[in-house]
């Protein structure tokens, strides 16, 4: 696995669209994220992306790398620790993931990694999220 070690995603953006369905999806219809009228009057300016959005994300923007590299295997979520959401994500905004291996061990027929992860906000100083990612690969 020595090969897999850091990596760095494309810039995604995240409309107000996917950010109602998201809320529709999950039932959280908290007007910072799907009121942009009343969110404007807010502190924030504007709707925030929900943090377990963004949170989801995570594999869209990091599998697919890892997985050109690994070859043919199944990774499973195997849990999250020390996630931290350091940042609101103004609708709109881009961000992007990145990541790197710290561990890995053997674990039942396959292995786990944890994997650091830090999301940045396009044109922010502070992350979005960080995080330490478990994933279980057999």
């Amino acid at each position: 696995m020595s090969e897999l070690r850091s990596g760095q995603s494309e810039w995604f953006a995240i409309s107000q669209a996917q950010v109602d369905q998201f809320a529709d999806v999950t039932c959280d219809h908290q007007y910072l994220h799907v009121d942009p009228e009343r969110a404007s009057k807010t502190p924030l300016g504007g709707t925030i992306v929900h943090g377990f959005f963004y949170l989801s994300l995570l594999p869209h923007l990091m599998l697919d790398e890892l997985f050109e590299k690994l070859g043919e295997m199944t990774v499973l979520n195997y849990g999250v620790n020390r996630l931290r959401f350091l940042s609101p994500v103004p609708v709109g905004s881009e961000v992007r993931l990145n990541w790197k291996v710290v561990s890995e061990e053997s674990k039942g027929d396959g292995r786990l990694l944890t994997v650091d992860v830090v999301m940045d906000i396009k044109g922010c100083d502070k992350p979005a999220l960080v995080a330490e990612w478990l994933l279980y690969i057999v």
